[in-house]
């Protein structure tokens, strides 16, 4: 049976929770320290006061004891930081899962006095299983993570063990890494389907960028977009990107596919006077209109107010590349700023589109999308579509773009150019109009 707390009072303090922690890796032979800290309280505490703030913390408090129950131990370590301890836990994927229900359980607002609050949470991980516990150094590698998690630019979790040394041997090895995988063709673009939800024909896809890494498998763009960032190569990374999509392109008109490709494109890109000028060459090189390419960029780009990318952007339209939203309503959209841009899609947050049976507040947000789009001219595009209730929402909605699991996940290309050739399957049998 969870605990339920009236107070902050009765929340162990940090001395506390840290000797439960130690007692707790003395008697489990493996154990993991999770330190969750609410991204930007403090301006909940600013402009509502520290009264509000702390009836929100009380119910963040309560709401991650009752999702993980009472096999966990919940303590809070500073004002905004609380650590959760999971004795008899050491799994890397166990941890990663409990990130994401956490995530996934804050989604929804919570409510006080007239005021609503969205959690969002940088979350440090540091696992053990050595017979060796020392506890100064295991809550020291859990703070450096959390430290790790809050620089991080594309994902606020980071896990470390026990047995890893320092990072610093890793990061200059990634960027060795990268610097070979450039060189020796490690680099590879899937291709994940995006499907007209009227006719299930196949229009287009998304580029997504894979490392197959000869040590570690095959890596997302997570640590790859990292270690190009950190070490100023995300130019070099994200043209490499370019010049694949134009050569699939090529690859796609041979086998009389003629699709369009969305490419993700970085701020670094954005603020890049070069950018405009190797997509002509591209064309040019590659005998493909600019016209066949999407750009896509986050929302937080796109709403910069930046007069470079604004510029960029103008320029590129004029040019005929398409520029889409990615994550649209994710953040805290300008709509302003959306009426001024020339944009050809509107690609809504997967988010809405999960939960779309669930909340009727989520139909409206795409309805409202739509309405947006329609008056901008743009398409509207659903990512996230996994089920077919929610395929059919959708088209009473008017969307008549998407893409998600329900069709395929991201694959390689020559399997990418055989699923565009044939009828979309979902299980063994055809999904049909």
């Amino acid at each position: 049976m969870s605990q339920h707390h009236n107070s902050l009072a009765t929340l162990p303090n940090r001395f506390a929770f840290i000797d439960t922690v130690s007692k707790c890796g003395v008697l489990h032979p493996s154990l993991s320290l999770m330190l969750v800290d609410v991204v930007r309280f403090s301006d909940v505490t600013t402009s509502l006061g520290i009264n509000v703030g702390d009836r929100f913390l009380l119910e963040i408090a309560n709401r991650i004891q009752s999702l993980f129950g009472g096999d966990i131990c919940l303590g809070r370590i500073s004002g905004d930081v609380f650590g959760l301890a999971f004795p008899g836990m050491r799994s890397a994927s166990q941890m990663r899962d409990m990130f994401e229900r956490l995530v996934e359980h804050f989604k929804a607002p919570m409510h006080h006095d007239g005021h609503a609050f969205i959690a969002d949470f940088n979350v440090g991980v540091v696992t053990s299983d050595s017979q060796a516990f020392e506890i100064t150094a295991f809550v020291s590698r859990g703070e450096a993570a959390l430290k790790q998690a809050k620089e991080n630019k594309y994902e606020n979790f980071c896990l470390y063990n026990m047995q890893d040394k320092t990072d610093t041997g890793r990061s200059l090895a990634l960027k060795a890494d990268l610097k070979r995988a450039l060189s020796q063709n490690e680099l590879e673009l899937y291709y994940q389907p995006k499907v007209n939800l009227q006719t299930l024909e196949v229009i287009g896809a998304e580029c997504l960028l894979r490392w197959n890494h000869p040590l570690d498998g095959v890596l997302f763009p997570g640590p790859l977009i990292e270690a190009a960032e950190s070490y100023n190569m995300m130019n070099e990374l994200g043209y490499w990107t370019l010049e694949q999509a134009f050569r699939s392109l090529v690859d796609f008109d041979f086998h009389r596919l003629s699709l369009t490709l969305s490419v993700n494109i970085s701020p670094t890109q954005l603020y890049d006077n070069h950018l405009i000028p190797s997509l002509k060459m591209l064309s040019k090189t590659y005998a493909m209109p600019l016209t066949r390419i999407e750009l896509e960029l986050t929302e937080d780009v796109a709403l910069s107010n930046s007069l470079m990318v604004k510029k960029q952007l103008d320029e590129l339209r004029a040019l005929g590349v398409a520029i889409s939203v990615d994550d649209f309503g994710k953040g805290y959209s300008n709509l302003a700023y959306i009426r001024d841009l020339d944009l050809s899609a509107l690609k809504i947050d997967k988010t809405f589109v999960i939960e779309l049976a669930k909340h009727p507040v989520n139909r409206a947000i795409i309805e409202a999308a739509k309405i947006i789009g329609k008056a901008k001219n743009c398409d509207v595009i659903a990512e996230g579509v996994e089920t077919i209730a929610q395929l059919h929402i959708l088209r009473e909605v008017g969307v008549t773009i998407g893409q998600g699991y329900l069709f395929s996940k991201a694959i390689p290309l020559n399997d990418f150019i055989s699923l565009a050739q044939q009828e979309i399957i979902v299980g063994n049998s055809p999904l049909r109009a």
